[in-house]
């Protein structure tokens, strides 16, 4: 199968998904020798390949809800951007994917790697709508304003970033949920609800069901942790530990 085949087969506005994710599997790629140019090859990449067909692959890996394939298509996309970015054409797709890179590593929340890589965007990127959406994003999940974090999902700057602003609201309210374990060992339904964000009572049941089966639901309140299961603190043997202190402290005067 041709490049150029590969590309159109991709913009086609009815496109089974499933389609265009078996032809850019790393397997079927990996035959295509010539996709891998060089840099200085400035024509190739200015008529969409083979930087358009990654370009294609990263976007494609949003909408299926794969992120080891993001990560490897972006890194292979990645060299475009960077290395010859003053030798190619600029993408009009840089700054979308480099935002929705940010916003992936914040939904797994790597947020170290994400600091080092909006360290290595130029002031005109980190200008870009789209980098400062990720930006704020990630200052909003820091400080803990996660009711912003969620209603930011109304204003994502390309519509791909819907995919992740979902799975991030998924993080969000993991993180949540973790502190209310630490935090309680019970709450009521409503409270829960409330925390958690969520809209009804069907949604959080729901959440609980897939995320957090070991929590227990009972006579209106969620019970993160059970007394029957904590366990029994245990007594420090204190006279024990200050007799072996002394003695240590005995055996030192003498070797001294």
């Amino acid at each position: 199968m041709s490049k150029t085949i590969q590309v159109n087969r991709i913009k086609r506005s009815k496109v089974k998904l499933s389609c265009c994710n078996q032809d850019l599997n790393p397997r079927a790629v990996h035959g295509q020798s010539n996709l891998f140019i060089s840099m200085d090859d400035e024509a190739s990449y200015s008529q969409g390949e083979p930087g358009d067909i990654y370009e294609h692959a990263v976007v494609l890996s949003v909408k299926i809800e794969d992120q080891d394939a993001f990560e490897r298509d972006f890194f292979q996309l990645k060299p475009y951007y960077t290395d010859a970015h003053s030798r190619i054409p600029q993408s009009p797709q840089e700054y979308p994917i480099l935002g929705l890179n940010l916003l992936r590593l914040l939904v797994q929340n790597r947020i170290a790697e994400f600091h080092t890589e909006l360290e290595l965007l130029s002031a005109s990127a980190v200008a870009n709508n789209c980098i400062k959406h990720a930006v704020e994003l990630e200052q909003s999940f820091m400080e803990g304003a996660y009711y912003r974090v969620l209603s930011a999902r109304q204003t994502v700057p390309h519509e791909t970033y819907v995919n992740f602003m979902d799975l991030l609201a998924k993080t969000v309210r993991d993180e949540i949920a973790g502190c209310c374990e630490m935090a309680y060992d019970s709450l009521s339904i409503n409270d829960v609800r409330k925390i958690l964000l969520f809209s009804s009572d069907k949604e959080l049941f729901e959440y609980v069901k897939e995320e957090h089966p070991e929590w227990d639901i009972k006579n209106g309140f969620v019970i993160f942790q059970k007394a029957k299961e904590s366990a029994p603190c245990k007594e420090i043997p204190s006279l024990q530990l200050i007799n072996q202190t002394l003695s240590y402290a005995r055996e030192l005067e003498w070797i001294v």
